[in-house]
């Protein structure tokens, strides 16, 4: 019984450490064996032991860094995607050292230049002057030198693009996290200080009583004692004759601990319906960040404190003609619109996310007739991308 404890428990240790990330540290390894191999049969064919041969040796030291970032055994770090983003600098820098290798030999590279100007294409725009060069060498009939120095200068700034864009992901993704959890302690500490003090700012609303209320008071009453002439109606309760002549004290009497709970859950589930129906326009991300879950979180506290803030507008009369709510029905569905309209605050976040994300992306990655921004009709194609060396 022990045994199978423990077997289930490394079995869940496994999956929390690559829940995020095992199909793109998958890929990651798949491309290190693919490099390897070009660096393998690089070396095989050069006989003496010169500097083609030191580069190879330094990239063969790029590809083992890398492959024990993507090695959970061997490095204890949370895959959180910085640890793929990490294993992919050292596959660049493999890459690069194994392209500097041939300028011994120039001719021997032409092979390879579809693969290597689909890096380049991938991230560098039709404007670039390092894209345009290799582009020409692509073309020329005849390959030097100064030609493998064009384009591995070409190449490495594209995987230096490639990088910034992935680090801007991930920073854009912890920013979110980041404010989501300030909302959300916001959002508990305003629940917590309103059921310590409820008298202090009540959800409440002071509806005017009917016509046949005040007569029933006035009858009952027989003119000792003026009647209130409106109701008291909060989230969780209500006094429909209030027997104070000041507002603010039929207010503390009638207001609960729980009422601004009752109005954050009514936002906070609002904002899940508003987060579910945004899944329709989410096309997924091939990145270890996740962005679109950030965006979700991020509306959840956000209803909540929407709805809370509504309610006072509300009540302030900031909104003309709904300062006076009915029941306590009426106060929680406001709630729930208020916590559905976060909306129109965190739909600037959604689009930036995305643009974040089409940032991240390959020309492969495009929707059908868009283009990356820079970027020419002519430019890269999703069948210029030669799997050869990614």
């Amino acid at each position: 019984m022990e045994e199978r404890a423990d077997k289930n428990l490394g079995r869940y240790r496994e999956w929390w450490r690559e829940r995020r990330s095992w199909e793109i540290s998958e890929e990651g390894r798949a491309n290190i064996c693919k490099v390897r191999a070009l660096v393998e049969a690089r070396d095989a064919g050069l006989s003496e032991n010169g500097d083609d041969k030191k580069l190879l040796a330094a990239a063969r030291v790029e590809l083992d860094l890398a492959d024990e970032l993507l090695d959970f055994e061997r490095h204890r770090r949370k895959p959180l995607g910085s640890h793929v983003t990490a294993a992919q600098i050292h596959l660049s820098a493999a890459r690069l050292l194994w392209v500097k290798s041939f300028l011994s030999s120039p001719r021997e590279i032409r092979p390879y230049l579809p693969s290597l100007l689909a890096i380049v294409k991938e991230h560098l725009p039709a404007g670039d002057e390092r894209r345009k060069s290799v582009e020409k060498i692509r073309h020329g009939e005849s390959l030097d030198d100064a030609d493998v120095v064009m384009i591995t200068e070409a190449v490495e700034a594209a995987q230096a693009v490639s990088l910034r864009e992935k680090l801007r992901a991930g920073s854009f993704v912890r920013i979110v996290w980041v404010v989501a959890g300030f909302l959300f302690v916001l959002a508990l500490s305003i629940g917590a200080l309103s059921a310590a003090w409820p008298e202090a700012v009540p959800l409440c609303f002071n509806p005017p009583k009917s016509m046949e209320a005040l007569a029933a008071e006035e009858a009952e009453m027989r003119g000792s004692t003026p009647p209130v002439m409106y109701e008291v109606v909060c989230p969780t309760g209500s006094d429909p004759s209030p027997d104070s002549p000041d507002l603010d004290v039929n207010f503390a009497r009638t207001a609960e601990g729980r009422d601004y709970f009752v109005v954050e859950v009514a936002g906070l589930v609002a904002a899940g319906l508003a987060s579910a129906s945004a899944l329709r326009k989410i096309r997924g991300t091939a990145t270890p960040y996740g962005v679109p879950v950030a965006l979700a979180a991020l509306k959840l506290p956000a209803g909540a404190l929407t709805a809370v803030g509504g309610l006072l507008l509300m009540r302030g009369g900031f909104v003309p003609g709904l300062s006076a709510l009915d029941s306590s029905a009426q106060i929680i569905a406001w709630a729930i619109i208020f916590g559905y309209s976060q909306e129109l605050f965190t739909k600037f976040v959604d689009r930036r996310g995305q643009a974040v994300l089409e940032e991240v992306r390959g020309p492969g990655d495009l929707p059908p007739g868009a283009r990356r921004r820079g970027d020419s009709p002519g430019g890269s194609s999703p069948g210029s991308q030669a799997p050869a060396i990614t």
